[in-house]
């Protein structure tokens, strides 16, 4: 008998992730959404992983766009956090933003970011696992992360 997916949901939601903002650009439009179902996969070749859920408006943007950027989040960006973790169009016009090799947005003031080429997609249940080659990348920022823990954002203990 499989796991009741509520109480799979408390028990993983006592793993601590970071969180972070994944963007792409479809033609002229730009669409992020929060992800913290990502990890870094592989060194060689450069690889991470961001889980998208199969039913939502994101996997579709994400495809059709064929890049992404992992833009990881510092403590004090809880609102562009909120702001990218619901329903509905994304708009980045009002946000300090630029990019790299792929056209996703990156966003300025974030701990770190990867730029991706999208190189495969595996179904993984209701989501499905979106692998992106890293084609550039830095951490140009010091500070605290924004962390995901138990159903709510968390801090690192003083």
């Amino acid at each position: 008998m499989p796991l009741d997916s509520k109480e799979q949901r408390r028990i993983l939601g006592k793993f601590v992730t970071g969180v972070t903002v994944a963007s792409t650009k479809v033609g002229d439009e730009t669409w992020g959404m929060t992800a913290n179902a990502v990890t870094s996969l592989s060194l060689d070749p450069p690889l991470v992983i961001l889980c998208i859920q199969k039913e939502g408006q994101s996997r579709i943007k994400f495809e059709e766009g064929g890049c992404f950027a992992l833009n990881i989040l510092s403590a004090d960006q809880q609102e562009i956090s909120d702001r990218f973790a619901f329903k509905g169009p994304k708009d980045f016009s009002d946000l300090d933003a630029t990019t790299a090799k792929t056209g996703a947005p990156i966003l300025n003031g974030t701990l770190g970011w990867v730029d991706c080429k999208l190189k495969e997609i595996l179904p993984g249940g209701d989501h499905d696992i979106f692998i992106g080659e890293i084609v550039a990348g830095a951490a140009p920022e010091e500070g605290e992360p924004l962390l995901y823990y138990s159903g709510k954002y968390a801090k690192l203990p003083s």
